[in-house]
């Protein structure tokens, strides 16, 4: 077996990530730069976690130097995280397979059960890809592509339109599709109910501009939201904007609320009141709010009256006449554990203050999720806030720089995925449940579904054996199938339980470019390449269009271009390509969008609350639906038609004496489990190599638990072992471990790095969503009195380097049946439908038309258009391909 390089054509014409490599080492235009320091190595890139300056010297990455005028406050996670794990121990250095898969591919003998146990086998380009098309070809034409599933939702792996996630979806596309995930992780629950309730999605959307809340809001209510930390990262490039104004707002006067389990960096840093609350129960909190605001006559029956429909039964179940239980604030005392003095407080002032509400994704990761969002909606309709400058909701102030005003123009597009032609799905957090129960029906969306039988998982970029829940269940669930590939730049947990594993580059390995402000829109940026590929890795990119060109289908993966011309062609089509030519653009690293001054006035729902015939919501009555008849036409026993308090399989309403409940926010270095691998960051706030739970000093203490002890956290669902932080700043009875941690399993199976996930339930949000309910969930607490030394979850799992083996017959493989497929596939797309594949993108949307309502599309497409540059015809044929497919289309 050869270790040479690939020789095909597409690798010998592009290298990999060697392409546009010229004239990438000039200085970009950086203000204030020491006369004296090394220059001439300094290339400009853009991550997750800022922009910034990579400081080379003799073909080595030495140094992260910030851009201030584009990143008003870098991160430790630039500063010394993209370093750090660039050169890290975790790289995936060379393809690699699976012993026991690599020993008996022929022979369908693979051993799924030695998953995450057995060594890997380092193995070519040539026979990773080999077997890779062999595995797909067998799955599709043995069992349909139905039995290909993509664990790679999201596109969360890096900053760069061509992520590993399109370019898988554009190759499985090419050869008839495979089941995705719908729906995700952060807000699977409201991006299915709030639509119906409030014509948006909401939690992707952007909110009200900073300067409107600076000038108008009097009270502002943090939700367990968290912006201070969240805005850290994003999902495109982070600049830290919102970091100046959110001190402009504090300082002029705005008082601040945080409803919380525990007290919050934007707690400390916006000088807010914290208000303690037992997870899980904000339903009942704001239900009692609203109750005491009727007694006291202070709802705005006039805004009721034109805004909202369903108002009355909503509060008819507030008053109790539909169930002898009136929501009184000593009725939520002992459901929230916050004084029904304060309740009755809080509710005085939210009403009679112009108050906008904050909610946070977290609040709805939980069993009954889609009530508690929707009881902020109802809460703030009764008071009549929504829609009024400086007052009403937000759900997405903690992501992706909200508050930040709109450019509105039209961002980077990369490759079409083209049509997927399976029309199934698994909702995102249903992977195990899927996998366990082939041919079960699930309802999603109001859609009756049926889980396929999965043979073959295709993971790319993505760490879902990190972030799914009960991890232990969905190892057992694995073993069922035949074949996981993982494409990754670092041996994550996707990957050390996968058969075939192909090493990606990082993004400082290669060209690609990105938008600067998830919200604001309003940079444009270059990810130059910084240093060669380490190992044998390459790009995503390269990686499919070699897998491609194994298939025999690389002319349609490449269109017969090169991965630098897709780049321009991105570029082409965002509004900065008309003032600043791409070869400037690309010299420089970035290029600005103007904001129009209107953005910076403009409110959230404000047009519907100036004229809302004129401009009605999304949903189906056209107003704020604080009861919904479409939702409780479905009947499910665990969504009803309004915000209702339901009580929770496990919380600390129905606890055992000695058991906690477990909160687990996105961490402070880390972006999920990125950055996990970082020597220097985890320095900073791991305990003994572990994860850190906080604990409320009088928890601990009652256990024998000091400061810096090792910790079991169990159920039964699994143990894990964190690392004590002792507080008085998280409520008793809860304890608080950071999610994305990587796993390493002990001899006694418990996680000695701290996966909160080896805890967590696989229990639905509701029959509505099926979305995840990660922190509904109870476990015990002991000192831990026998840890099995250090935590090994960065190092490599054990690797054979030189194993002698016999070449691939190719004859064997049958590559040739890609053709019986692909001729299969041949279709004419209509002009709207080719747009919206080839152009329109929503963070976290649904990836085919059919996943959603007509009006669902209509409350995402004002949103969507302007990203995607489209002209008034273009969104008028998109919007009717939309209309003639959705899942509620008369058409279908």
């Amino acid at each position: 077996m050869s270790f040479a390089a690939p020789t095909r054509r597409a690798f010998l014409q592009g290298g990999a990530a060697t392409v546009g490599a010229t004239g990438l080492f000039s200085t970009t235009a950086l203000a204030g730069l020491d006369p004296n320091s090394f220059g001439e190595g300094r290339i400009f890139h853009a991550t997750h976690f800022g922009p910034f300056e990579a400081v080379v010297r003799d073909g080595k990455l030495v140094n992260v130097s910030a851009v201030h005028n584009l990143d008003a406050q870098p991160t430790e996670m630039l500063m010394y995280g993209v370093k750090d794990r660039t050169y890290d121990k975790s790289r995936i250095d060379y393809p690699m397979v699976r012993k026991s898969y690599l020993e008996n591919w022929e022979t369908g003998d693979i051993k799924p059960e030695l998953r995450g146990k057995e060594p890997y086998v380092r193995v070519d380009w040539d026979t990773a890809f080999s077997l890779t098309a062999k595995a797909l070809l067998d799955t599709a034409t043995e069992h349909g592509n139905e039995a290909i599933f993509s664990s790679s939702y999201g596109g969360w792996a890096n900053a760069g339109n061509f992520r590993p996630n399109v370019m898988q979806g554009r190759l499985l596309n090419l050869i008839g599709g495979c089941t995705n995930t719908q729906g995700d992780w952060s807000a699977g629950a409201s991006q299915i109910c709030l639509p119906r309730v409030i014509g948006d999605m909401e939690v992707y959307s952007a909110q009200t501009a900073w300067e409107v809340i600076r000038d108008n809001t009097e009270v502002f209510v943090l939700v367990g939201c968290d912006p201070i930390k969240n805005n850290r990262i994003e999902y495109t490039v982070a600049d830290h904007q919102m970091s100046g104004p959110w001190e402009e707002i504090r300082d002029n006067g705005v008082r601040f609320i945080s409803i919380n389990p525990q007290r919050t960096p934007s707690d400390e840093y916006l000088g807010a009141e914290w208000i303690d609350i037992v997870p899980n129960t904000d339903v009942a909190l704001f239900s009692a709010m609203a109750y005491h605001v009727l007694e006291k006559g202070l709802e705005d029956r006039a805004y009721l009256d034109r805004y909202t429909v369903g108002a009355d039964r909503w509060i008819a179940y507030i008053r109790g006449e539909t169930d002898d239980t009136p929501k009184t604030p000593e009725w939520a005392a002992a459901i929230t554990g916050i004084d029904a003095g304060k309740i009755r407080e809080m509710a005085e002032l939210l009403a009679t203050s112009r108050t906008e509400i904050a909610g946070a994704w977290s609040l709805q990761r939980a069993q009954h999720g889609e009530m508690t969002h929707w009881a902020i909606v109802n809460f703030s309709a009764l008071t009549g806030q929504i829609g009024k400058p400086g007052g009403g909701v937000g759900f997405s102030w903690h992501y992706g720089g909200g508050g930040m005003p709109q450019s509105g123009k039209s961002t980077p597009t990369g490759l079409s995925q083209g049509r997927n032609w399976v029309s199934g799905i698994c909702p995102a957090s249903r992977i195990t449940e899927m996998l366990e129960q082939p041919g079960a029906e699930f309802i999603y969306n109001g859609v009756t579904g049926t889980y396929p039988d999965v043979k073959m998982i295709f993971n790319a970029g993505n760490n879902f054996m990190s972030h799914q829940q009960d991890t232990n269940r969905l190892i057992r669930a694995l073993e069922k199938v035949d074949t996981i590939v993982s494409v990754d730049v670092w041996w994550t947990a996707a990957t050390r339980w996968a058969d075939i594993v192909l090493p990606a580059c990082s993004t400082l390995e290669r060209d690609d470019i990105s938008v600067g402000g998830t919200y604001s829109n309003d940079k444009i940026y270059a990810m130059k390449q910084v240093i060669e590929p380490m190992g044998e890795s390459m790009s995503d990119y390269h990686i499919f269009e070699g897998l491609a060109d194994k298939l025999g289908i690389w002319p349609q993966f490449t269109d017969s271009y090169e991965l630098m011309d897709h780049i321009k062609a991105a570029y082409g089509r965002t509004a900065a390509s008309e003032h600043t030519p791409f070869e400037e653009f690309w010299e420089k690293g970035y290029a600005f969008q103007e904001v129009p001054e209107e953005a910076r006035s403009w409110v959230r729902h404000g047009d519907f609350y100036t004229d809302p015939e004129a401009n009605p919501l999304h949903t189906a009555s056209g107003k704020i639906e604080m009861f919904c008849e479409e939702i409780a036409g479905f009947d499910i026993d665990d969504c009803p038609g309004m915000p209702v308090w339901m009580e929770k399989h496990e919380y600390l309403g129905n606890a055992e004496p000695d058991q906690v409940h477990v909160v687990s926010p996105h961490p402070w270095y880390r972006l999920h489990s990125q950055m996990d691998q970082s020597e220097t960051l985890r320095d900073l706030y791991k305990i003994q190599g572990r994860e850190p739970v906080r604990i409320n000093r009088s928890d601990a203490e009652s256990r024998g638990i000091a400061d810096g002890d090792l910790v079991e956290l169990y159920n039964d669902r699994g143990t894990i072992i964190v690392g004590a932080i002792l507080s008085d700043d998280i409520r008793p009875g809860v304890v608080s471990v950071y999610e994305g941690g990587w796993p390493s399993l002990d001899s006694k199976g418990r996680c000695n790095s701290g996966l909160v996930n080896f805890l967590t339930s696989t229990q639905r949000a509701s029959g509505l969503s099926q979305a995840t309910s990660a922190n509904t969930v109870i476990c015990r607490m002991r000192k831990c009195e026998d840890p099995e030394g250090p935590n090994m979850a960065y190092e490599k799992p054990e690797i054979i380097e030189n194993m002698e083996l016999a070449e691939i017959d190719q004859d064997k493989l049958d590559l040739d049946r890609v053709y019986d497929i692909t001729d299969a596939l041949l279709a004419d797309l209509t002009p709207g439908e080719q747009i919206f594949y080839e152009r329109c993108t929503v963070c976290h949307g649904p990836r085919e038309v059919g996943h959603f309502t007509m009006n669902q599309w209509k409350g995402i497409t004002p949103s969507m258009f302007p990203r995607a540059g489209l002209d008034e015809n273009e969104a008028a044929l998109v919007m009717e391909f939309l209309m003639e497919n959705a899942s509620d289309s008369p058409a279908k």
